[in-house]
């Protein structure tokens, strides 16, 4: 059975403008979803009349950044900014239900200078579990994602191990691991075993080759094709983000996804 593949709008057509005109640039290269950060900044009205004018799915949104300029990447496991949370995964929820997006990844937060973990991580927990709930009583799946320091130093949540114990204690089946196998490598390697061991928390996964981020079939460390072929075999079902920078066209370097779904559909 072929893949779902979406793209990110985080890395991909950004030369074309903003999301308004994302959407089309994606739906014209031949995706029929796309995912990403939320829209700040633009009207709700522009949004979904872009989203609708497009054609496609929008799967996966980011949870608002924060309303501050020193906001980064989210509030969820900030000290002093619980009642900014709470508003911000508010605001992300009227987007998402404004354009049917049933998947939020709710965003940690870079750590401040001099914080203390153990403090963080309990207001993580409970910032989480709450918007667990929010985001179940409107139909929408919430999502962790661990993101490697290198990529984004600072980040609260940088392993898998701590993600898969977050997600057991919040114990919702609302909440599911947001597994980017860029991140996993960089992260963690030995990406066959890991894969299966997480298998079971996924609920979205994205890809971007390493170390460049780049497509699946440039040059790196990961043989995505056998990657491919790692999750028929599980049975994975669910959309995978190309969360990718294109090394040149967009458009132009989608030919590996031809060559993915070819060998699925044989």
């Amino acid at each position: 059975m072929p893949f779902k593949f979406a793209s990110s709008l985080i890395f991909m057509f950004k030369e074309v403008g903003n999301i308004l005109l994302q959407y089309g640039a994606a739906r014209n290269a031949g995706f029929t979803a796309v995912e990403s950060n939320f829209p700040v900044g633009i009207p709700l009205n522009d949004f979904v009349v872009a989203k609708k004018k497009s054609g496609v799915e929008h799967i996966l949104m980011n949870s608002h950044k924060g309303q501050r300029s020193t906001d980064i990447m989210g509030l969820a496991a900030l000290p002093d900014r619980v009642d900014d949370f709470k508003a911000s995964i508010e605001e992300t929820i009227q987007y998402a239900k404004a354009i049917n997006c049933p998947m939020v990844h709710v965003l940690a937060g870079v750590c401040p200078e001099g914080a203390n973990f153990e403090q963080m991580e309990a207001i993580y927990l409970d910032n989480l579990s709450w918007a667990v709930k929010r985001l179940q009583q409107e139909g929408i799946q919430s999502l962790i994602e661990p993101i490697n320091n290198r990529s984004l130093p600072g980040y609260f949540l940088n392993c898998f191990d701590k993600a898969v114990s977050y997600i057991e204690k919040v114990n919702s089946p609302s909440l599911k691991l947001q597994l980017d196998l860029f991140h996993l490598q960089v992260l963690k390697g030995d990406l066959t075993a890991n894969i299966k061991r997480l298998f079971p928390y996924v609920g979205h996964i994205q890809i971007a080759q390493v170390p460049d981020r780049h497509e699946p079939d440039s040059p790196g460390e990961i043989d995505y094709f056998y990657i491919f072929q790692l999750l028929e075999k599980l049975g994975y079902t669910g959309w995978i983000g190309c969360e990718y920078f294109p090394a040149g066209s967009a458009t132009e370097g989608l030919g590996w996804m031809k060559r993915v779904n070819a060998g699925a559909a044989s």
